[in-house]
């Protein structure tokens, strides 16, 4: 191989695993992606290390290397579009030109839904939330109002840097300030759990899920720093309550864990559908994609329930949904090609992992510091159920996924229409070769 040639395969490989990294994909999963993309292209023994902010590819040891960081995150439609890609180049329907031309241009991808996308997907995910988590009137009316509120910062944010460093103390303030001071003209009950549905979709939980499944799957580097991370965006969120509790000089009495309750069993199914529209709208998913989506949060939520009936506790709720998580993602790939089971998986995977209750607990310490040790500690277990529930849920599905690839032909001809279509103009390549020796 020239060494052109070897240059544009390691940026091919370097680009398709930072997208899957950019898409919240675990490192061991990118990396084992990766590989699987080069066995297809000829090389088989590559070598890879992927961290969450980028990733080097060199195809055999000790050969020149390229690295290729993660420049922010990407929707799920760019996401299912480096699936396809990935898809296309394992199934030999795809022309590694042609791969690296889309994968060039995948930020350019426009945003389906522009003008409303972003306030309409967080008003519905908001109050979805709110019919799920705090189930009562004030608390649904509140989550609608403020998830517009949230939407502005998050508008702002993309134009000041100050804004998105501090984005979650700046939701959560906002949100307690509101909260606190509706409980406090009675106009709502359990200001506690009410601030927290608005802001529901910038808590950490999934992060901190990710960094403990990196961590049981050897990946320590990578799931110490999620961790990290994520454990700084929860204290930064926890901070912003507390700095809305000094400024209106709530009692320590407001800041309890009682969870309202006043809605009937319809509150959490709309709830749930209203979550699978808001993602959809946010992370411009196709309408004809909901329905899929729908089915696997369901299952997720209905395992869940299943596991709490029990009465082992919620533990084995959160693992039995993580698991039902990843198998069902799997069949839903199965069944609709052009649903990437990581697409089906992460809306599921963001309502299952607690980062609401991590958030509540936390900041319960400040009134009941018994009460809220005990409540972080339950939710710590959870996590680790959750992490533990994606894991083996992800060993059930690789058979299914394995017979999926050598057995489906629709999954072939989704493959092949990918590859037959124009590629566009590649950008400018970003990555940089450095030599290994």
């Amino acid at each position: 191989m020239t060494t052109t040639a070897a240059q544009d395969t390691r940026r091919l490989l370097a680009w398709l695993g930072a997208g899957l990294l950019a898409g919240g994909m675990p490192v061991h999963e990118v990396e084992e992606d990766v590989q699987e993309a080069a066995a297809a292209l000829g090389h088989e023994g590559i070598e890879v290390a992927a961290s969450p902010t980028g990733l080097w590819v060199a195809l055999t040891s000790g050969d020149a290397a390229t690295f290729e960081g993660v420049d922010g995150g990407v929707r799920l439609d760019q996401l299912a579009e480096v699936t396809a890609v990935h898809t296309a180049l394992t199934s030999g329907l795809l022309d590694p030109d042609d791969a690296l031309a889309r994968l060039a241009v995948l930020r350019q991808h426009p945003h389906r839904y522009p003008a409303y996308g972003l306030p309409l997907g967080l008003f519905l995910i908001g109050t979805g939330v709110a019919l799920v988590l705090a189930p009562a009137w004030s608390s649904v009316i509140f989550a609608a109002l403020l998830s517009q509120v949230v939407a502005g910062l998050m508008m702002l944010s993309g134009r000041s840097l100050l804004v998105g460093t501090l984005m979650p103390f700046l939701a959560a303030f906002a949100s307690a300030f509101a909260a606190f001071g509706a409980a406090e003209l009675g106009l709502v009950d359990a200001p506690l759990w009410t601030l927290v549905p608005p802001i529901a979709v910038l808590l950490p939980g999934a992060l901190i899920v990710t960094g403990l499944t990196e961590l049981s799957a050897g990946s320590m580097v990578a799931g110490t720093s999620r961790l990290a991370y994520g454990a700084t965006q929860l204290l930064l969120a926890t901070l912003g309550v507390g700095a809305a509790v000094a400024a209106l000089g709530v009692p320590l009495s407001r800041i309890n864990g009682e969870r309202p309750d006043e809605l009937g069993l319809w509150a959490p199914l709309l709830g749930l559908l209203f979550i699978a529209v808001g993602i959809s709208l946010l992370e411009s998913v196709p309408p004809s994609l909901v329905p899929a989506l729908l089915v696997t949060i369901l299952a997720t939520v209905v395992a869940q329930e299943l596991g709490r009936a029990t009465g082992q506790g919620a533990w084995l709720g959160a693992f039995l949904g993580a698991c039902a998580a990843s198998l069902v993602a799997t069949l839903v790939e199965f069944v609709r090609p052009r649903v990437p089971r990581v697409v089906a998986f992460l809306p599921s995977f963001w309502l299952l992992v607690p980062g609401s209750l991590g958030l509540v607990s936390v900041a319960q310490i400040e009134s009941s510091p018994a009460a809220g040790v005990v409540a972080a500690a339950e939710v710590l277990v959870i996590v680790v159920a959750i992490a533990l529930g994606v894991i083996v849920g992800a060993g059930l599905a690789r058979p299914l996924r394995d017979v999926a690839r050598r057995l489906d032909p629709v999954r072939r001809r989704v493959a092949r229409q990918l590859a037959e279509r124009p590629a566009r103009r590649p950008r400018k390549p970003r990555g940089r070769e450095e030599s290994a020796q």
